[in-house]
């Protein structure tokens, strides 16, 4: 019972975080400092890696991007509560989503399909736990749970990028279930 109390509140202050901060440009992200990370957690160090093996894997590409006039539109609408959440935290090793993190995907599912000109990337990410490979195909799977939600809820599938990182971003860096906690997510990405 403890350790649910624990993810809760773990949860609950990645969310307050997610929606505080903003979101640096990628051209800025450092991806070669010294950050342990291993399966999708800050642990092992990465310097030295080389330039191919940060690429993230990519599918379901969409076309041309419309800008950031999207992502502050999305910002400016009427349910701004749920869709200032851009991030939805998963259990560990689970591409299912919580029904806190369905009730996100939903308020953005039910934005974007009321503007077909908008459209998203969703990056996957894994804690620093099990192999490279293993991390990217969770990133993977977690990316289109999304997906699918958002393509339930009428979002074409032509409007949604699928991009996983893995391990490769962490947000947070450490090797305890705080941090773990925080690296096991999908961002949505507005164009």
């Amino acid at each position: 019972m403890r350790n649910l109390l624990s993810y809760l509140l773990i949860a609950c202050v990645g969310v307050i975080l997610a929606g505080c901060g903003g979101r640096a440009p990628v051209d800025t992200v450092d991806e070669y400092t010294e950050i342990e990370v291993v399966d999708g957690t800050a642990g092992a160090s990465t310097a030295g890696i080389d330039e191919d093996d940060t690429e993230p894997v990519v599918s379901g590409l969409g076309g041309e991007t419309t800008g950031e006039q999207a992502d502050d539109a999305a910002v400016s609408d009427g349910d701004s509560g749920l869709l200032d959440k851009r991030i939805v935290y998963f259990e560990y090793n689970s591409s299912l989503l919580t029904l806190e993190a369905e009730t996100v995907v939903q308020a953005h599912a039910q934005y974007l399909a009321s503007n077909p000109g908008i459209q998203i990337i969703l990056e996957g990410h894994a804690d620093e736990r099990g192999t490279r490979e293993y991390n990217l195909a969770l990133g993977e799977d977690r990316a289109k749970s999304v997906a699918n939600i958002m393509e339930v809820r009428g979002v074409g599938s032509s409007r949604i990028q699928i991009v996983s990182y893995g391990e490769e971003r962490p947000v947070a860096l450490g090797s305890d279930e705080a941090a773990w906690a925080l690296n096991r997510r999908v961002e949505i990405l507005y164009q």
